[in-house]
């Protein structure tokens, strides 16, 4: 027996901000998830699997129109015809609560209640699939906690849209333990809402635990969402724990070029560099158009150019990336945070410069002082009127994402005024 495990689809995700970008290939991201759920679709039917899992997050909301549920209807019509059911649960982001547009779907296709968990059986298959729809957004209890135990002798699935006991960057919602999964006897567990795939107990697989597995999202939609983006195809055979094989559907690929230019002495040796390791990251890709950002840390000659003439550099990058990536990559960013070689006059154990650095270090690299920084941003941006909160004139830290970067900008840019007039207090 064969299936596919996918989650957080997110089809037609509107992708907002992306107009900010210059030379964004807007189109082709905009349309990116639709073709990642064809190519979910092709895979199913090119490996003949026996049925398909999508474990919440199918939409990314509510419809601006019919046309997101007509395209999804049409691709669970290549299933049908192919003889392969689909089984799916909505999330947070297409709770019951928030769509108001609705298709009928396709025979083949099982939509989970969200009024409580029930069990749906393959007979031929031998196969016993448990789940529950996410009735609103913020499902905040532990719904796991009314699954019901494995049936005998049937291979039993959990389908579940959770975050488990938290993940990063992601609400906390339907909390459950893996020990609130175990114990129901299950022999695997499809799950959604992280984006990051991850097998969560893959060192006891295969010692009578089942797997419990994020498959992470299909297709990458912003460069926080960076690499390689799927399903699985789980194999199961009697008498052996089921066997994973991560198979990529992505369509447009996301990916940070970190550049360490400690070692570098020019801005011509920085540029090399990038050279060389983009060379990697497009190989690496197998001919997909690519998203990238690169950043270039370090205590480095360079700095005071990087610093001096950001716009000029990150068009230097962006001419650098067209070249080399043969036009098949789009830099979306490049950020700068270089710091100025160490003067050995200032490499002492004491002294106002060395303690300076070490504050900003300090809250470069302590979460609870960013956090701090961010919550004080909130706080400002909450009195602000809405066209600088939101939009393409919002402010560089109006969204969590964009003032983690701004945050970044700031400590890094501050550094050398800060020395600078630190030095001129010394020497006078």
């Amino acid at each position: 027996m064969r299936f596919l495990h996918a989650a957080d689809i997110h089809l037609d995700s509107p992708l907002r901000g992306l107009s900010r970008y210059e030379g964004a290939p807007e189109e082709e991201i905009r349309q990116a998830t639709r073709k990642a759920l064809q190519n979910l679709i092709g895979l199913a039917i090119d490996e003949r699997v026996d049925f398909v899992l999508i474990a919440g997050d199918l939409y990314d909301g509510d419809w601006q129109d019919h046309q997101t549920g007509l395209f999804f209807g049409a691709q669970m019509v290549r299933l049908n015809d192919a003889g392969i059911p689909v089984l799916m649960i909505r999330g947070n982001h297409d709770a019951a609560s928030r769509m108001t547009k609705s298709l009928r779907l396709p025979a083949n296709v099982t939509l989970f209640d969200h009024d409580r968990p029930h069990t749906v059986t393959l007979e031929d298959l031998g196969v016993a699939v448990h789940g529950q729809s996410f009735a609103k957004q913020a499902v905040t209890d532990n719904i796991a906690l009314k699954y019901p135990v494995a049936v005998p002798g049937l291979f039993n699935i959990g389908l579940l849209h959770t975050s488990l006991t938290g993940a990063e960057g992601h609400e906390n919602y339907a909390p459950c333990s893996t020990d609130d999964l175990l114990r129901l006897g299950y022999d695997y567990w499809a799950l959604g809402h992280v984006h990051e795939r991850r097998i969560i107990n893959e060192a006891g697989v295969g010692i009578g635990q089942p797997p419990i597995v994020f498959s992470g999202n299909i297709q990458g939609r912003h460069i926080r969402e960076a690499g390689p983006r799927g399903c699985y195809l789980v194999t199961v055979e009697p008498g052996h724990a089921p066997l994973l094989d991560f198979r990529p559907l992505d369509v447009f690929r996301w990916e940070v070029c970190s550049l360490n230019a400690a070692e570098d002495d020019s801005t011509d040796d920085v540029l090399a560099t990038f050279d060389e390791q983009l060379a990697g990251i497009v190989d690496a890709a197998d001919g997909l158009p690519l998203g990238v950002r690169i950043e270039v840390a370090g205590r480095c000659a360079a700095h005071a150019e990087f610093a001096a003439h950001p716009e000029h550099w990150l068009e230097e990058f962006r001419n650098a990336a067209t070249q080399s990536g043969h036009g098949r990559v789009w830099l979306e960013k490049a950020s700068f945070r270089t710091q100025p070689p160490l003067d050995p006059d200032e490499q002492t154990d004491d002294g106002p410069l060395l303690e300076l650095r070490g504050l900003l270090a300090e809250v470069r690299d302590s979460s609870e002082l960013r956090n701090e920084l961010t919550a004080t941003l909130d706080t400002l941006l909450k009195k602000l009127p809405t066209e600088l909160t939101r939009g393409d004139d919002a402010l560089p830290f109006a969204t969590p994402e964009s003032s983690t970067d701004w945050l970044d900008g700031v400590l890094n840019s501050v550094e050398p005024l800060l020395v600078e007039h630190l030095r001129g207090e010394v020497r006078s």
